[in-house]
């Protein structure tokens, strides 16, 4: 099976990968046929969790190699995580303004983007979906540049990532489910909605692929975009999200315990 693996394209290996953490998303959606009734403070720290993860693989897999791909060219070293991480911020930013999307425990009103007629739970579903788009890219882009043998970019690294996308995106599944079960939709509706906020990670992960073989030049700037795209969406989202509860102190130690688990696993398997 390993070596079946290895021998697939990278674009591949980027869509299996992603096709994990999507799995992943629809088992802790899955959670939503064990039980109806969540404490929101337990909601909290696993979405807390999570950003801590998304915090540590923004570094360990996508920042830091980009900063070493970036050295030996005629531009400061700097300058392509630099334009990349900020320009991932500005991406997010264009979607968050034009996508649809409510963020749980706010009102009908409350949603970002365009206006839109969408049912509140769609809504729901479409603010956890965007999170999965830079985390697609991220494990696409991780798996694209094993094309070019580069020694920062290695197949335990991008397996590494895959694995901490996928652990986090178990409480994303969950967070999203859970939530729209409270609010009367049925245990399979439920499921149903939160798994398929995890489907546009296998797309995003493909198009990140394909854009780093097209280009070997782009890869420093694509890994630091991947970066500042999940930066953004822990910043603006996750971890505001994560805090409404009150209860800082449980869920800021969550956001650390995530950050930890990434790290290791980076460090251990990179």
């Amino acid at each position: 099976m390993v070596e079946w693996f290895l021998n697939l394209s990278p674009t591949m290996q980027a869509l299996l990968a992603t096709c994990f953490t999507w799995g992943v998303t629809a088992a802790g959606a899955a959670c939503v046929f064990l039980t109806k009734q969540v404490s929101k403070i337990f909601l909290d720290s696993m979405l807390a969790f999570a950003g801590g993860v998304m915090i540590a693989a923004s570094y360990w897999s996508l920042l830091a190699p980009a900063i070493e791909m970036s050295q030996g060219k005629d531009i400061p070293v700097w300058v392509p995580p630099l334009v990349g991480f900020l320009g991932g911020g500005v991406f997010m930013r264009l979607i968050d303004k034009v996508l649809p999307h409510l963020h749980k425990g706010l009102e009908a009103s409350e949603a970002e983007g365009i206006k839109t007629s969408l049912q509140r739970t769609t809504l729901l579903v479409l603010a956890v979906t965007l999170h999965n788009i830079p985390e697609g890219m991220a494990v696409g882009v991780a798996f694209g540049a094993l094309a070019y043998d580069l020694p920062s970019a290695s197949l335990a690294g991008a397996i590494s990532l895959a694995l901490g996308i996928g652990i986090q995106n178990f409480p994303e599944g969950f967070a999203i489910s859970m939530p729209l079960r409270r609010e009367g939709l049925s245990q399979w509706k439920s499921f149903q909605l939160g798994q398929l906020s995890g489907m546009v990670e296998p797309v995003a992960g493909v198009i990140g692929a394909a854009m780093v073989l097209v280009a070997q030049p782009i890869l420093p700037y694509a890994l630091s975009f991947a970066a500042g795209a999940m930066i953004f969406v822990v910043v603006e989202e996750v971890i505001p999200e994560a805090q409404r509860s009150g209860e800082t102190d449980i869920t800021t130690m969550s956001a650390m315990l995530g950050f930890a688990v990434m790290m290791v696993l980076d460090v251990a398997l990179g």
